[in-house]
């Protein structure tokens, strides 16, 4: 299939099909951080089965979206990008209408499945079908409608969740998705590479998928069980030598999933490596933020959400045109000074201790918030146009799998890692605090079973209600300790990402 201008209508409905189904998947991702209270209260659900609700989804969509951006390319883009989205548009009906938190965690798998056919499909339907001297700029627009209905998730969230409709979250997928299919089915073309007849790459999708699973599963059991526990560093071990292997599969096959040479490409590892720093700080963050701002510092659910909203309305004015700015002076500087310049809000939003409430929230989490939504605006577009840019257009779906499977996997890695983290730093805390308190031992054993509710941890029964108040005081303060050795971590990898792009990254754009 021929090119087609940006401003063509060809080219306008590639845009609003693309868009339209990717909002889905990206929505989802954020809104849910805002509603886990409601969610828990209504599903009556742990907090190990809250991390699961997140992560299930992300768990499929890091195994399986190599495999949707090869089968794209091979058997056709529209084609893959609508089953995907149809099967999306199940499991996100299934969610809304789950019963237990088991029930939902399973449904998330199912809504993975259909995302790690949409997402690859998204950008290569986009990079293969808009005119090569517009790419950037539709890129850019892609970019930064996604990432700003990313940031939008926590609003919508957080109204549906105070109004006690957390599972609209879910539903209102399904209006989306179907109109998404309606234009792609009638408005958008097939796009495929001609001459792919060899088949999809069996081994080395076997080999991605479980690699990826198991080692996804590791670090997904490890706040509950520890380093130690067999299923941890089993499953851990086997995802590492399933990569390992896959990487030798790869080497030798004749029509490999993801080609090595890939990487190769300086620019094409260079923004890889920053995406993965940068997409783990922005996953663990956020998360964080919002456990922090509804659980300990007094915001409601909404209240929460619109504390994004700065980061909102940046994203809006500049993301696009910083895309363009990428693509008139190359991304480099972009790539280094944004990631940056997003750590040092993060490092901000670090220091902010036990607030007033959201009549506080100008002169404390503000100023964080607008710091870190300044450099995620200069970075999402001239990142996403750079992976695209540095390979050639057969490889679009395969660069655009790699890119979307590394930044899933860092958001899994993050909430797993960094909630093993924060359960230790609380706990460590928590001891603490709780020396001065007139408790014998099996009263602070079970103040410190808590700890892995983190914000919302609660004095338990048998506790003089005379203490409540002073527990319930070094449970906010051993969080907010926690929370605030978290967000420096993350600042950390944001400013690692940037030294990833100042080290590989060179401008102009070389394609593999």
């Amino acid at each position: 299939m021929g090119t087609v201008s940006l401003g063509s209508t060809a080219g306008k409905w590639i845009m609003v099909s693309t868009i339209l189904a990717s909002a889905m998947v990206f929505i989802d991702a954020t809104a849910l951080n805002v509603v886990l209270p409601s969610l828990q209260k209504g599903l009556k659900a742990s907090g190990p089965d809250l991390f699961w609700v997140l992560n299930a989804y992300m768990l499929m969509l890091a195994s399986l979206i190599l495999i949707g951006g090869t089968l794209g390319d091979q058997v056709g883009r529209k084609k893959v990008f609508m089953a995907g989205t149809f099967i999306f548009i199940l499991g996100s009906a299934a969610c809304g209408f789950a019963g237990t938190a088991t029930m939902l965690i399973l449904c998330r798998i199912i809504q993975g499945v259909g995302g790690a056919f949409m997402v690859p499909g998204s950008l290569s339907l986009i990079s293969s079908s808009i005119d090569e001297h517009e790419r950037g700029k539709a890129i850019g627009t892609w970019s930064s409608v996604t990432t700003l209905v990313t940031i939008g998730g926590p609003v919508l969230g957080g109204a549906l969740a105070d109004a006690g409709l957390w599972r609209y979250i879910f539903f209102i997928n399904v209006p989306i998705g179907l109109l998404a299919l309606l234009f792609l089915w009638k408005k958008v073309r097939e796009s495929k590479e001609p001459g792919d007849g060899q088949g999809l790459d069996f081994p080395g999708a076997i080999l991605i998928a479980l690699g990826l699973a198991s080692l996804t599963f590791g670090f997904l059991r490890m706040p509950a069980y520890g380093w130690a526990h067999p299923q941890v560093y089993g499953t851990i071990g086997a995802g590492l030598l399933l990569l390992v292997v896959f990487i030798a599969v790869e080497h030798k096959s004749p029509h490999p999933m993801m080609p090595l040479g890939l990487f190769r490409n300086l620019t094409f590892s260079g923004v890889n490596l920053l995406s993965f720093f940068l997409y783990a700080a922005l996953g663990a963050s956020l998360l964080f933020l919002s456990l922090n701002l509804v659980q300990v510092q007094g915001y409601s659910q909404l209240e929460s959400g619109l504390t994004f909203l700065p980061f909102t309305a940046l994203m809006i004015l500049l993301a696009r045109f910083a895309g363009s700015l990428a693509d008139k002076y190359g991304p480099r500087w972009f790539l280094v000074v944004g990631p940056c310049v997003a750590g040092l809000g993060m490092l901000i939003l670090s220091f902010v201790k036990q607030t007033g409430g959201p009549a506080d929230y100008w002169t404390t989490f503000f100023p964080g918030v607008l710091v870190f939504g300044l450099g995620m605006s200069f970075t999402v577009a001239p990142l996403t146009a750079t992976v695209m840019g540095a390979v050639s257009d057969h490889l679009s779906g395969t660069a655009s799998g790699v890119n979307n499977a590394i930044t899933r996997i860092a958001g899994v890695f993050a909430t797993a890692i960094f909630g093993a983290l924060a359960v230790l730093f609380f706990a460590t805390s928590l001891q603490q605090r709780i020396q001065s308190l007139p408790l014998d031992q099996r009263q602070q054993q079970a103040v410190m079973a808590q700890v892995a509710n983190l914000g919302d941890a609660m004095p338990p029964p048998g506790i003089a209600t005379g203490y409540h108040a002073a527990i319930v005081k070094a449970y906010h303060e051993g969080f907010i300790s926690a929370y605030g050795k978290i967000m420096s971590i993350t600042a950390c990898l944001a400013f690692l990402g940037g030294l990833m792009s100042w080290l590989f990254v060179r401008s102009p754009r070389v394609k593999t």
